[in-house]
């Protein structure tokens, strides 16, 4: 027995954001661009200097990850020494997603992670991402996080809640046995 809201037959499905939408898209159509220039490259230049640019790639992302990472890790000691929170920015992130995408093999990603190694390019990058940020804050309801944890099981197809009682008569038991039996 099940009580609760009836649910109708033609239930409507949740339009996808665009961004679901398009980013597989997006990125089979980055692959297969990078695939397509390192060929391009490699006809032109040969194959072991396309091998030796992938190889330098990946060598100067590792240490630019790690310098940005032992200097985040500075400037979270010199805080804590101080008794306060770590400044805002530095660019550290960033720089880390900079030598990331220098580490993934492709010329498109290793510009694109040069790039951000700039540093008008952070801040550039940075003031838009903390205004789009904000924007979808401002957008966000107000409430508590159970109060947005429960809209998310309202609007989920599949995180309905129905209420109701389970009753199980098995009559092969004694009347105080527990079942499933404790051992301990």
């Amino acid at each position: 027995m099940t009580t609760g809201v009836p649910t109708s037959p033609s239930t409507v499905r949740p339009r996808r954001s665009r961004l679901r939408r398009y980013l597989p898209l997006g990125i089979a159509a980055w692959l297969v661009l990078e695939i397509w220039l390192l060929t391009q490259v490699a006809g032109v230049a040969g194959g072991l200097t396309v091998f030796l640019l992938l190889v330098a790639g990946f060598a100067a992302g590792s240490v630019v990850i790690k310098r940005a990472g032992r200097r985040a890790f500075q400037n979270l000691n010199e805080a804590l020494q101080r008794g306060g929170s770590p400044t805002r920015g530095g660019g550290n992130g960033l720089m880390m997603l900079g030598g990331l995408l220098l580490m993934i093999p492709g010329l498109i990603s290793d510009a694109a992670g040069l790039l951000l190694l700039l540093p008008p390019v952070q801040k550039a990058v940075s003031r838009f991402a903390e205004r789009a940020f904000d924007r979808s804050l401002r957008k966000a309801a107000p409430g508590t996080l159970g109060d947005a944890f429960q809209q998310a099981r309202i609007h989920r197809p599949d995180g309905k809640v129905v209420q109701g009682e389970v009753i199980r008569e098995d009559t092969s038991r004694e009347p105080g046995e527990q079942w499933p039996p404790l051992t301990r």
